[in-house]
């Protein structure tokens, strides 16, 4: 029998009720090992350790002349030039008194400890190979534009940490390091049942008292940006029966099921009446919009219930959903957090975290972009951030410092 709760919870305490949730998915036989390429957007899964130096080998910095530090004095002074030494070659070691031209990235000489930039050489140019020359060089310090080996990371040092989101920085660094393949977590299977028989596909008539679905397009836009794969069903009708098969249908194939509407009060509340015998509570979060919500397991399956509002629904998966899997699988890669000022007063009702739309501008100012009703899809689309007035703060000044996560 499914439970209802009357008092409202924290937005903290819904969050670690779906990490607890999820938990238990976090498995090893959702660990697959794929080539770098196809690892972008996922989640490490182990530790990675450096099997070698980067860089393996001290080399320039710069194109210019490898010298020994000690053979030039503070005046500077005429040394003989050597062959020189590209990129990718193995050189042989520096003879005092010489300098030898270098190539930026080319392996340090042994014996060579500094490298002088070649615009500081007289002649600032390097001589034809073959030809005997000179240069006189200024002094320069040992280390001087040398990338010493293992300055950026050590043999045996944690290159990157489980849970590590792997974007192309991450993958760079793999890749650098010698490797071909990482291991990491499957894509969660998503399973989203959008409700209502006042909702219809668009493009479909448009009825007396129908609206077109935008949560399906919206739910499953965000969650493929994530990186989930994501199954979708089309619009379930309001009888509890059908949606119960429904869902019965696709649970062997799916890790969860999200579901949007029907999660209220009301007499006709479908989701709620569809998970009559299974393990699912029905709660208000103090937080607008998006207080209803959905939490527990339909035939054994994780189920998330969303409220029916375009912008309840994927402000539940924004606040609940993206933070939790990020957490426990490392993908998707966390909102960008920013302190910024409110271009404009705000009120919040008492007792709730409000979640309000806006616009980060350059001058570091977060403009409100419509009203708080939970319907305005218009002023969501015309965002990039989500202002944060935590539960608690019932009016914020023009000016006053907010929390933002940009989208």
């Amino acid at each position: 029998m499914h439970r209802t709760q009357t008092l409202r919870v924290s937005v903290e305490a819904h969050r670690e009720a779906v990490r607890r949730l999820l938990a238990p998915l976090r498995t090893p036989d959702r660990i697959e090992r794929l080539p770098l390429l196809a690892a972008l957007g996922r989640g490490l899964s182990a530790d990675i350790v450096a099997p070698v130096d980067l860089p393996p080998f001290a080399n320039s910095q710069m194109d210019g002349f490898a010298i020994r530090s000690a053979d030039v004095p503070d005046g500077g002074t005429e040394l003989r030039v050597v062959a020189p030494i590209p990129a990718g070659a193995a050189p042989d070691g520096l003879a005092p008194g010489t300098a030898a031209p270098i190539m930026t990235g080319a392996m340090m000489p042994p014996g060579a400890d500094a490298v002088v930039p070649i615009e500081q050489a007289v002649p600032d140019s390097f001589p034809a190979p073959g030809e005997p020359a000179t240069v006189t060089l200024p002094a320069a310090p040992a280390g001087n534009f040398v990338r010493d080996a293992g300055s950026d990371i050590r043999t045996g040092e944690l290159a990157l940490a489980a849970g590590t989101y792997l974007g192309p920085g991450q993958l760079g660094l793999l890749a650098a390091l010698g490797l071909t393949e990482v291991a990491v977590y499957r894509a969660l299977r998503i399973l989203l049942v959008t409700t209502g028989d006042e909702v219809v596909e668009p493009g479909s008539p448009l009825g007396p008292g129908k609206i077109y679905d935008s949560n399906g397009t919206l739910l499953e836009s965000a969650m493929r940006q994530a990186g989930l794969a994501v199954t979708r069903t089309g619009i379930s009708t309001d009888r509890p029966e059908e949606l119960a098969a429904l869902l019965r249908r696709h649970t062997p194939d799916v890790d969860l099921i999200v579901t949007t509407g029907g999660v209220s009060k009301g007499a006709y509340e479908v989701v709620r009446l569809a998970m009559d015998g299974h393990d699912v509570e029905f709660l208000g979060v103090a937080m607008q919009p998006g207080g209803p919500q959905g939490i527990g397991t339909f035939d054994g399956v994780p189920v998330l219930g969303f409220p029916g509002n375009p912008v309840s629904c994927l402000i539940s998966f924004e606040m609940f959903l993206r933070p939790v899997l990020g957490a426990l699988f490392g993908s998707p890669a966390p909102r960008p957090k920013v302190r910024a000022r409110l271009a404009e007063a705000v009120t919040s009702p008492p007792g709730k975290h409000q979640v309000r739309r806006g616009t980060l501008q350059p001058d570091c100012t977060v403009r409100l972009e419509g009203g708080a009703g939970s319907h305005l899809v218009s002023a969501l689309a015309h965002s990039n951030a989500l202002i944060h007035v935590p539960e608690g703060i019932a009016a914020l000044a023009e000016g006053a410092e907010v929390e933002v996560w940009m989208l």
